[in-house]
């Protein structure tokens, strides 16, 4: 049986609510590792519509039928693939691309959790503190507006 290796490519997606928190979820695999939502691309998935389906299938809340809109930063980061998950990527794969998108949500939405153990909504400077990626903590520091923040 051949091995289907992922594609070093992946949309990250920062959700907030109307109060301006920021939704962090607990990974499964790493219980030290918090993030937003993040998923790969998909051969042939442009970026935007793996942010849609990775928000649906992570959290269970689907962005077009709700009626939100998902903010393209157009915006890409490059980080090193970690060591406990390069046998996911092909031989020789170091880095991984991702594309960083937004979504303003209500905040009453229901999280049904797939891929994770917790969730949990937290202001802009705890979510930036928990998250354990620094690509994830610039996201949510360029993505989630400042007015959110404390004076």
């Amino acid at each position: 049986m051949k091995h289907a290796y992922r594609r070093p490519e992946s949309a990250l997606v920062v959700i907030y609510d109307r109060q301006g928190r920021v939704l962090v979820m607990q990974r499964q695999d790493d219980p030290e590792f918090w993030q937003s939502v993040t998923g790969t691309l998909e051969v042939g998935e442009l970026a935007f519509n793996t942010a849609l389906r990775e928000v649906r299938e992570e959290t269970g809340i689907d962005i077009q039928k709700a009626g939100y809109l998902l903010t393209d930063h157009r915006h890409t980061n490059q980080f090193a693939i970690r060591d406990i998950w390069q046998h996911r990527y092909p031989p020789g794969t170091p880095f991984n691309t991702e594309h960083v998108f937004s979504v303003q949500v209500a905040g009453d939405d229901q999280i049904i959790l797939t891929e994770h153990l917790h969730y949990l909504w937290l202001d802009k400077i705890s979510a930036m503190e928990k998250v354990w990626s620094d690509t994830n903590r610039l996201a949510i520091k360029d993505c989630v507006p400042d007015r959110f923040m404390p004076t």
